[in-house]
C-alpha cells in the first residue's frame, strides 16, 4: 500500500471515479498508450494483504481477474497467493528470472484525500509499496494502478483495517474489467501501431 502523493509527478497521469462512466474506455486507452510495441512479457502484479481490508485492493483485483481467460498477460497476487511486504521481494526475483525484460504493470490500494476516496489512479512510473506505513520495500512497476481506498495522513495502518469491504470489492473489480479489455486489446493495437510505423517509414523514402 503507497500514498498517493508519494508517487512521482508525471504530466500524463489519469485518475477517475470508479464509477465514472467513462472510466473503462478512458482508462484503457491511456494504459494502451503506455505499452511497448516491441515483443516483452507483459506481466500484472497485485500488491496487498488479505489480511487488511484496506489493503486487499490488490489482491481482490488480482483474484477477479485469474477468473478470466489472459491471453498476453502473466499474473502475480491474488486472494489466495497474495504478494505482499513478507514475500514481496521473492516475488519481483522470480518475475525477473520467468520474464525477460518484462512490462511490469504494478497495481496497490492507496490513501488519499477525502476527495479522491474512490478514484482509480494510472501513471508511469515504478511502485513505491509499503511508502505510507514506512516500509522500505523495491520500487516495482513500468506502470502502476491504484485504488485510494480511504483517507491518509494519520495512523495508516488502522485506516486500512477499517476500510469498508464494499468499496474495496467494488473498485477491484472495475480495476479487473478495464485490464481484462486491455489484454483484449493488445494485440490489435499494437498490429495498428507497427502498420503505422511501417506507412510512414514508406512515406519517408518516398
Amino acid at each position: 500500500m503507497n500514498l498517493i502523493n508519494r508517487f512521482m509527478p508525471r504530466n500524463e497521469k489519469l485518475q477517475l471515479m470508479y464509477d465514472d462512466p467513462d472510466l473503462l474506455e478512458r482508462m484503457t486507452k491511456r494504459i494502451l498508450s503506455w505499452t511497448p510495441i516491441t515483443s516483452r512479457d507483459f506481466v500484472i502484479i497485485c500488491i496487498g494483504t488479505d489480511r487488511s481490508t484496506g489493503d486487499a485492493f490488490g489482491p481482490f483485483t488480482g483474484s477477479y481477474l485469474s477468473e478470466r481467460t489472459l491471453k498476453h498477460f502473466h499474473l502475480y497476487g491474488t486472494l489466495d497467493d497474495p504478494v505482499h511486504a513478507a514475500n514481496m521481494e521473492n516475488y519481483f526475483q522470480y518475475i525477473r528470472m520467468e520474464h525477460e525484460n518484462p512490462f511490469i504493470i504494478a497495481i496497490d490500494a492507496s490513501l488519499g484525500k477525502s476527495a479522491s476516496v474512490g478514484t482509480i489512479t494510472a501513471d508511469i512510473g515504478s511502485l513505491k509499496p509499503g511508502a505510507a506505513l514506512n516500509k522500505k520495500l523495491p520500487e516495482i512497476g513500468d506502470i502502476h494502478l491504484t485504488g485510494v481506498v480511504n483517507i491518509g495522513g494519520f495512523m495508516e495502518y488502522s485506516i486500512l483495517q477499517n476500510t469498508r469491504l464494499s468499496l474495496v470489492v467494488t473498485m477491484a473489480k472495475r480495476m479487473a474489467q478495464v485490464l481484462y479489455k486491455v489484454d483484449k486489446q493488445l494485440v490489435h493495437t499494437h498490429t495498428l501501431s507497427k502498420l503505422a510505423a511501417v506507412t510512414d517509414n514508406n512515406k519517408k523514402m518516398i
